[in-house]
């Protein structure tokens, strides 16, 4: 199942994806036998993602189907934004693929994943601008394409082999770095990440049964459509299973944690660029490509 939050009349609501367009979630309240929140991060909250996922694999994809005919929002009319606005914490990996490191002239982390927090006045959904810092110090900032993974259920000192069972979804992710500044100093990281619009996600939430096998993903960093870098989830130094265990020995998370993943490779973004994140796996599945353009708040003053 997908789910996106979708603008409207000034405000964002949650719906989900069928071949007529995007269904308002709150179109299934007699379907699905029960009242859904009308917002992304309120169905997460009350764990309502699981819930509607089971009813529309056990027969509501039909249902689905038949109200979208005449409920659904034509795809060409649709304005995404981000899936949800405050997510309690927003953790990124760094270095987590061997190429990226190499870029940066470092080391992957061996013993424990590279990670930084961003706060959430970093997000902007789908097609919004990346806005370049208008400080002059900031002459290189990137892109990184991400595989984002969503908290389901608080949870603490979780166990590698369930750590499925307190996820609620995958997304797409792109994640800025103001990198001239970070050169100065590895101790502006958190100034390097924390720029407004440096963080961009959605427009799907994917439910984890459509991703049989998470490791075949391969996540594209792609600029001005063409595909810049790109790996497979295999090959991260520590994949999905071992962050949400790992960081649940640390310090738990809260449902609508986002986790941020780590990129194949960043790329350097100027003023009219588009930036891109896709991710695909095997038969032809792929997740909704995340673009936002960019614009140099330098050249705006």
């Amino acid at each position: 199942m997908r789910f996106v939050t979708y603008r409207k009349d000034g405000k964002e609501k949650a719906g989900i994806v069928t071949k007529s367009g995007i269904l308002p979630v709150a179109a299934l309240k007699e379907a699905a036998g029960f009242a859904p929140e009308t917002e992304i991060f309120a169905l997460i909250e009350k764990e309502q993602i699981p819930q509607l996922t089971k009813w529309y694999n056990g027969g509501g994809r039909e249902e689905a189907k038949r109200l979208a005919q005449k409920e659904a929002i034509p795809f060409a009319e649709v304005v995404y934004g981000p899936l949800y606005r405050n997510p309690p914490r927003i953790f990124g990996i760094g270095l987590n693929y061997k190429d990226h490191a190499g870029d940066l002239g470092e080391k992957t982390p061996a013993v424990f994943p590279g990670s930084f927090y961003k706060p959430a006045s970093c997000i902007v959904g789908p097609g919004d601008d990346i806005c370049i810092p208008a400080l002059p110090e900031a002459q290189k900032t990137t892109a990184e394409a991400e595989l984002g993974i969503i908290i389901g259920k608080k949870c603490k000192f979780i166990e590698e082999k369930d750590w499925q069972e307190y996820i609620v979804g995958y997304t797409t992710v792109l994640d800025m770095t103001e990198e001239s500044i970070l050169r100065l100093n590895p101790r502006y990281l958190t100034i390097v990440k924390g720029f407004d619009s440096f963080f961009s996600f959605g427009p799907q939430l994917v439910t984890p049964d459509e991703v049989p096998d998470v490791l075949a993903l391969e996540v594209a960093t792609v600029h001005n459509g063409e595909i810049h870098a790109k790996n497979t989830v295999a090959n991260m130094t520590f994949p999905p299973s071992k962050l949400v265990a790992l960081i649940s020995h640390m310090q738990g998370w809260l449902p609508g944690d986002i986790l941020s993943t780590g990129t194949p490779r960043a790329v350097h973004i100027q003023e009219g660029d588009r930036a891109e994140c896709r991710i695909s796996g095997p038969g032809g599945f792929s997740f909704e490509p995340l673009v936002n353009p960019v614009i140099d708040l330098k050249l705006k003053r």
